[in-house]
């Protein structure tokens, strides 16, 4: 795929040789920030259940401190590069940016809507709805991705099971879980391309600018409390910023240069059993039995995943 030209006024479709490229072998190091990533992201939900204040909000207030901690760095270490960022790289970061906010802004008010099992079950939904989206931009995945993306979405399955509850609110959660699976997909995707030419830094600080401006308006428009909670909750907040935001999305950025779109989204199934065992250690929700031969099936279909990946090249 051509790198992207600073003169290009429209961003491009994303073009199947950047999604199809994987190293014949898996770098190690990548391999270890990408699970410090899903142990980061996996703090997401039951901290986010246990935090007293709006969804939308939280979601606000852990980007805007994100760029916070991101913005000296990147404007002192950076600073040549953001100034030189083409233009169809910085549409395309921009318009990860807000794919992002739609992925919070429909994922985290479902967890108030219906369980975080179920809400985090069908946002893991992000590696079906990336190979399709790959597979609309003309990529032809191999059979053991789509085996082992489908073995690994099984085992969350039975892991969480589905929401099967009749309630309005429980459906318009489910609804919103598997939406934001969706934009969380095409965000994946957009970052994977965008990082071909940008440093994660200035791609990340660019992106989650992004997707502050937007949960603001957001959060205005809606009329969404934004301030007036106790102190105890404002550290919720910073926490959440640092385990899901700054470990959790950051390195996943970092990572899925090289360890390719479909792995990386792959691996966030076990944000869910992750999930589970934070819930059970700090909230002392137990996982049910089926936890365990589901987090082994999930493994499993990740490494399919891997090894289609790589036979792929």
């Amino acid at each position: 795929m051509p790198a992207a030209r600073p003169d290009t006024a429209v961003p491009a479709p994303v073009a199947a040789p950047a999604l199809t490229t994987h190293p014949a072998t898996l770098p190690k190091a990548d391999l270890v920030l990408l699970a410090v990533s899903i142990a980061g992201i996996s703090l997401s939900a039951p901290l986010i259940s246990a935090t007293a204040a709006p969804a939308l909000a939280i979601a606000f207030w852990r980007n805007v401190m994100s760029v916070g901690v991101l913005g000296p760095y990147a404007l002192l270490r950076h600073r040549a590069e953001l100034r030189g960022i083409g233009r169809r790289a910085l549409l395309l970061a921009v318009a990860a940016g807000a794919l992002l906010a739609l992925h919070f802004a429909l994922w985290m008010p479902s967890l108030r809507m219906t369980s975080v099992a179920s809400a985090t079950a069908l946002v893991t939904t992000t590696p079906l709805w990336t190979i399709l989206l790959m597979r609309l931009f003309g990529h032809r995945p191999p059979r053991l991705v789509w085996i082992g993306t489908c073995v690994a979405f099984a085992g969350v399955l039975v892991l969480t099971g589905v929401d099967m509850s009749l309630s309005p609110d429980a459906l318009l959660g489910d609804a919103l879980a598997l939406g934001a699976g969706l934009a969380a997909a095409g965000y994946m995707l957009l970052g994977a391309e965008v990082r071909r030419t940008v440093s994660t830094t200035a791609y990340t600080l660019v992106c989650y600018a992004t997707t502050a401006v937007v949960l603001l308006v957001v959060c205005l428009v809606a009329g969404v409390s934004m301030s007036g909670w106790s102190a105890g909750v404002w550290w919720q907040i910073v926490l959440l910023m640092v385990a899901a935001q700054l470990l959790g999305h950051s390195l996943s950025n970092r990572v899925v240069r090289t360890l390719g779109p479909s792995i990386t989204s792959t691996a966030i199934l076990l944000e869910t059993p992750g999930a589970a065992l934070i819930a059970a250690l700090w909230l002392g929700q137990l996982p049910p039995v089926a936890a365990y031969p589901a987090l082994v099936v999930i493994l499993l279909g990740l490494v399919l995943v891997a090894r289609g990946g790589r036979n792929n090249n």
